[in-house]
């Protein structure tokens, strides 16, 4: 199995959002030949509470331009994990220290790698005063 176009594109838009919002080691990783209800997996990372829910936010508005619906969206209270599942996508934005404990990247090594690499090098230049 593979990973839909649809899925797919949805990965490119959903990285490019979270470098927007200078988000930091993004992943993504094709798991359609592991899970049933998800194509892909979305890792990024965010210093700060606020930083994550920004990043979910953007994520998830980039994401219904394209038509995708959110079904679930765990943790966004406490905001140190934060997992989105939207049509086979799942989005999770982590503070570091619970990405680096949880260790998805450790679970999902056997699955390959999406690349996105020209979607997360558009980060915005710093504002000079």
């Amino acid at each position: 199995m593979a990973v839909s176009d649809t899925v797919l594109s949805a990965v490119h838009v959903a990285a490019k959002a979270a470098a927007d919002k200078l988000s930091e080691d993004i992943v993504a990783i094709d798991v359609s030949s592991r899970l049933p209800f998800a194509d892909a997996f979305l890792l990024a990372s965010a210093d700060t509470d606020r930083q994550v829910k920004a990043v979910v936010s953007a994520v998830e508005d980039e994401l219904r331009e394209l038509g995708f619906s959110v079904q679930r969206r765990e943790g966004l209270e406490a905001a140190s994990w934060v997992a989105v599942e939207a049509d086979g996508l799942m989005v999770h934005v982590f503070q570091p220290e619970e990405r680096h404990y949880y260790g998805l990247e450790r679970l999902w090594k056997d699955c390959p790698r999406i690349d996105i690499s020209a979607d997360i090098q558009s980060i915005p230049a710093a504002v000079t005063a």
